[in-house]
């Protein structure tokens, strides 16, 4: 079988639930930020499916930068299921995040790497990221 991808719809937030939980051990996703990226309105969710099982997804969020003067991509979580490794999902919706972020004019297009997924960084390099800084953030309740 082959794997397709697609945009996400408001029906595969249960599904999206469950692939974040196992990235993050987040319950679920909140039903309106899901919609702000299935609508277009703050980024997107690309999906990566076999036979209408979604194995995989990719979420992209669009900002503004007045350092760009324009928008920017983030790849907000790249997800696949751990059953379904070694299919070349992550690869294919990297692909597709580079394409979609080329065609939304965006000039830039970035990741954080956190401590625990920092063994990525050389699958990010092969799709053109170089390290560039270290971030700070502050948590909020």
């Amino acid at each position: 079988m082959s794997i397709n991808l697609r945009v996400a719809e408001l029906r595969d937030i249960e599904r999206c639930s469950e692939l974040l939980y196992m990235l993050s051990g987040r319950e679920s996703i909140d039903r309106g930020v899901f919609e702000s990226f299935v609508i277009g309105e703050r980024g997107l969710v690309v999906l990566a499916e076999e036979d209408d099982l979604i194995h995989g997804f990719a979420s992209l969020s669009f900002n503004l930068g007045l350092r760009f003067n324009n928008q920017y991509c983030q790849l907000e979580e790249l997800i696949v299921d751990p059953a379904a490794r070694g299919k070349n999902i992550g690869a294919l919706l990297m692909n597709e995040a580079v394409r979609v972020a080329k065609e939304k004019d965006c000039q830039s297009f970035g990741l954080y790497l956190m401590e625990s997924t920092e063994h990525n960084r050389p699958f990010y390099e092969k799709f053109g990221f170089v390290m560039v800084g270290s971030e700070m953030r502050q948590e909020f309740d």
